[in-house]
């Protein structure tokens, strides 16, 4: 291999390095923060105060029918500083949590 070659080569390498290593920092840095959630009747909701990324409620529910099982419902994904919400059953309420990303 010619100097050319090993010069490119190492340069195209540094360079999807660099790119690999900007797109994961990116992400990585953009969890929102301070989160919380609310259940408000049939409604489930999830904000976030901070942060740059995005937010969704998700509610785990058992159905009064055991050999139905549980009803996972998720809210759509929101920016941070908004609420995200989703309609609920009437069922009972296993579990609830924000999840980012």
């Amino acid at each position: 291999m010619n100097a050319r070659s090993r010069l490119a080569a190492v340069c195209a390498t540094a360079l999807l390095t660099a790119t690999m290593v900007t797109g994961t920092a990116t992400s990585a840095s953009a969890a929102p923060t301070g989160c919380s959630y609310q259940i408000n009747g049939q409604t489930a909701s999830s904000y976030c105060s901070g942060g740059t990324g995005e937010h969704r409620v998700f509610v785990l529910q058992k159905h009064f029918l055991a050999e139905v099982g549980y009803i996972p419902i998720y809210s759509e994904w929101a920016p941070a500083g908004t609420t995200s919400s989703t309609w609920i059953t009437a069922h009972q309420i296993v579990s609830v949590q924000v999840q980012t990303r």
